[in-house]
């Protein structure tokens, strides 16, 4: 049996069917991401791993033992939230030695767990400050030594980050990834942003109106969505009905839908060859920079197509300019 087992978990909010029907494992020492829109349950099902919501049907194991009517404080389980909830009258030191306090700890070796937890966090010289004083990324590093100091079998983090600008985030993120290979800890991460699922996560489970759409590493999730729905919200993934590309290349499509992603899309002035490609002219629509990325939009008659080019030097295709596309064949997914 895998560490944490859902098995056919349903949880209703009134006649609100929230999850449907979960069945969902995760290994020992794995950083799981549930990811998706918000609304779509990913959020009700960490909270009836933690405890904090029961479930309608269906059983929770952890380590082999059935949890699912386990109170929370027994549960061994530590969680930190996007609120980074820290006691505003207690300094760095006692908010993290909150939780050992409660499980009544010796005072030297709370002493100990706390410094060694903060200096894993990178925030020693902090330990005598208050909340007030910090930054919010230094608050939730703060939430997240107190979750993680007490050693809970999981770890539990609930869009932690939504609240942090940018650049801060992108550091949490290696951070957070960092101490969780340092300590083995089995965490399971929530997020509605697919990068950031990306950058973490050993197994990305997509959530969508209660169900689980599609589960995989963030390459499978990226390169081979499996539905409409996983391809719109992982990648940038343009979907087109088949018939379009069909009349637009000559092939003969199958399925109803394609999905293209816009890196298989090679522009160019003059015409190409390749058997492994498929081939349009069309019309630059507009233009929009991603740092070193421009992207394109194409209107290839009814086909529209969007293209990433590297920019390097020289001068950038510019509007109303007519251009030929090459598109991966291979790289094309079928819905």
């Amino acid at each position: 049996m895998s560490y944490i087992v859902f098995e056919n978990v349903n949880k209703f909010f009134g006649n609100n069917h929230v999850l449907k029907d979960i069945n969902l494992e995760v290994e020992k020492g794995q950083l799981v991401t549930l990811l998706g829109p918000s609304g779509c349950g990913k959020s009700t099902l960490l909270r009836c791993l933690a405890g904090l919501e029961t479930v309608t049907s269906g059983r929770i194991y952890l380590d082999g033992n059935d949890i699912t009517d386990v109170s929370a404080r027994t549960r061994g389980i530590g969680m930190v939230f996007q609120q980074y909830s820290l006691f505003p009258n207690l300094n760095v030191f006692n908010n993290v030695a909150y939780g050992l306090k409660q499980n009544k700890i010796p005072k030297q070796e709370i002493q100990e767990k706390v410094e060694e937890i903060l200096e894993m966090v990178g925030l020693k010289e902090k330990i005598t400050q208050y909340p007030n004083q910090l930054s919010g990324g230094q608050q939730q590093r703060v939430a997240l030594a107190r979750a993680i100091v007490t050693e809970p079998k999981v770890l539990l983090l609930d869009e932690p980050l939504s609240a942090i600008d940018a650049l801060l985030r992108r550091n949490l993120q290696i951070e957070i990834r960092r101490i969780q290979k340092e300590l083995n800890i089995t965490t399971i991460f929530v997020t509605h942003d697919q990068d950031e699922a990306m950058v973490l996560s050993d197994m990305i489970h997509l959530f969508n109106e209660g169900f689980i759409e599609q589960s995989g590493s963030a390459i499978e999730l990226y390169a081979n969505p499996r539905t409409k729905f996983a391809a719109t919200f992982i990648g940038n993934y343009r979907i087109l009905p088949a018939a379009d590309l069909a009349k637009a290349t000559g092939e003969i499509f199958t399925c109803q839908d394609v999905a293209i992603r816009p890196e298989i899309v090679q522009i160019s002035y003059q015409p190409t060859v390749d058997e492994d490609k498929y081939h349009l002219k069309g019309v630059i629509t507009n233009s929009i920079s991603h740092g070193n990325i421009i992207r394109y939009n194409i209107q290839c008659g009814e086909v529209n197509l969007n293209a990433d080019v590297v920019y390097e030097s020289g001068i950038p295709y510019k509007e109303g300019e007519t251009v030929y596309l090459s598109v991966r064949k291979d790289g094309v997914i079928e819905l």
